[in-house]
């Protein structure tokens, strides 16, 4: 097999070093592709950075039909893209097309947000220093962007960086996943079919030991990073000179009162805890139910489960729970299933593995130091726990490290008012799983979860910078 090149400044580049992209759920190679080194890095940052001399000047017209372009080509493409997504990240085909909409979705969301308005006056009349003045504030883009995705979503949260940098004129240098490359070299493909300048995004696979390197570098001026909690917090110590977001881990919660209809519920928290063997940072990791019903709200939850979340193979359209990414995430999580078990917790259901699926684990009565319910599992496992209050129920989803997202399930809007206050996290669902996100809404989390939104609107004021212009009207 051939290796397949990567996109530098929208040309084709080949390299000796190479890795391979092999299918989690067959271990078939999928593909042999080229890695960049030092000398490719040095040449995407200088081409990034020239480049940049041109787009921050790009009109917002222009702007906006690159991107309009850009999302319909993905759909024209969108074939090739879902079955990249099934090949390279074992996502349930199903669940595949869905990241294919969502990702035409961020583009058309970005080219409409190209043409908003980007600035608003300054009233200097408000201080007595100001008469005589008039005053405009503005965003203007920052220059170079580093950003780097994670695996589990290799082409809709690479085009939450991409598409906001485009449509603010930034340029970038965006590190996919060593795991699942192929759909940003393909993405790669589609800005260049549509006329982006050859030097806005280089789309190049290469190891974290070049990250500091370009830290280090006065060009790069924000660092974007969604992935692993202990990388992000590293590379921010780092990035001493440079904006920074990142979207990190979490263990999402679910709050699930008594006065709620959490028969119908529970089948959406068994998707929302499941879907792509739990590989999202806010798939549901722990479910809290009002005492009165939790032995109802246990059986309609494990009915739901036997029922939606089928395991086995992710081109099968009925599959929702595929393989994990690597043997090593499945056997951390089964150590901590079994360590949490030898701690009292009681499985619900068998502990399965196969392959490098593991069936859905649900679990109840889990001390709450085990690794399985304080740390962030990434995998298909969820644990039940009751509450009395409805505050008791808040604070067992504030006593976490993480912050990203939860749902509260109930009718009663003063309760959803109260959940929205108290809880720790940057953003509350009510009845609805913290699973749940759009393309425009505001996106990320607080404590160890991050901090700076994604969400096409809010990236672009991260990736701008406001600049003041001051008019002395007198003249003198």
């Amino acid at each position: 097999m051939k290796a397949r090149p990567f996109l530098l400044g929208g040309r084709a580049v080949t390299t000796d070093q190479t890795a391979e992209v092999r299918n989690p759920y067959n271990g078939d190679l999928v593909a042999e592709i080229c890695v960049a080194g030092a000398k490719e890095i040095g040449e995407a940052l200088d081409l990034a950075a020239q480049t940049f001399e041109e787009t921050r000047h790009t009109a917002p017209i222009d702007r906006s039909r690159l991107l309009r372009k850009i999302s319909e080509t993905i759909g024209q493409r969108a074939d090739e893209f879902v079955d990249l997504l099934v090949s390279e990240a074992g996502k349930p085909v199903t669940l595949a097309k869905a990241e294919v909409q969502r990702a035409q979705s961020t583009f058309e969301l970005a080219a409409a947000a190209a043409l908003e308005p980007n600035g608003h006056p300054i009233e200097m009349g408000a201080t007595p220093a100001g008469a005589g003045h008039s005053g405009l504030a503005r965003r203007f883009p920052l220059g170079v962007i580093l950003g780097i995705t994670p695996f589990n979503f290799p082409l809709n949260l690479v085009a939450h960086k991409v598409a906001p940098c485009l449509a603010t004129g930034n340029t970038m240098i965006l590190k996919p996943a060593m795991k699942t490359p192929l759909c940003s070299l393909l993405l790669g493909e589609v800005l260049a079919e549509c006329g982006a300048p050859a030097g806005q995004v280089s789309f190049l696979p290469f190891g974290h030991e070049h990250v500091d390197g370009l830290l280090r570098d006065p060009r790069v001026k924000m660092l974007s990073f969604t992935g692993g909690v202990d990388v992000g917090w590293q590379l921010k110590a780092k990035a001493v000179k440079q904006k920074v977001t990142l979207e990190l881990g979490g263990n999402a919660a679910c709050v699930v009162e008594a006065d709620s209809d959490w028969r119908h519920h529970a089948a959406k928290m068994a998707v929302g805890a499941f879907a792509y063997a739990g590989q999202s940072c806010i798939s549901v990791q722990r479910i809290f139910v009002q005492e009165s019903v939790y032995g109802e709200f246990k059986d309609a939850f494990l009915a739901a489960v036997r029922e939606k979340a089928v395991a086995g193979d992710p081109r099968d359209a009925k599959t929702l729970v595929g393989p994990m990414i690597t043997k090593a995430a499945l056997d951390n999580v089964v150590r901590w299933v079994k360590e949490a078990e030898a701690s009292d917790a009681k499985l619900l259901t068998p502990l399965k593995v196969e392959g490098q699926i593991l069936h859905p684990v649900v679990l109840e009565n889990v001390p709450r130091d085990a690794a399985i319910t304080c740390e962030e599992a990434f995998a298909p496992v969820v644990m039940l726990a009751p509450y009395k209050s409805f505050a008791d129920g808040l604070a067992a989803v504030n006593d976490s490290k993480f912050g990203l997202q939860a749902g509260v399930f109930t009718p009663d809007l003063a309760k959803a008012y109260q959940a929205y206050d108290a809880l720790e996290v940057g953003g509350v669902l009510i009845n609805q799983v913290p699973t749940f996100r759009t393309e425009n809404m505001p996106y990320g989390g607080v404590k160890d979860s991050g901090f700076g939104r994604e969400g096409v609107r809010y990236a672009m004021e991260d990736m701008t910078e406001i600049k003041s212009l001051v008019i002395n009207e007198r003249g003198a």
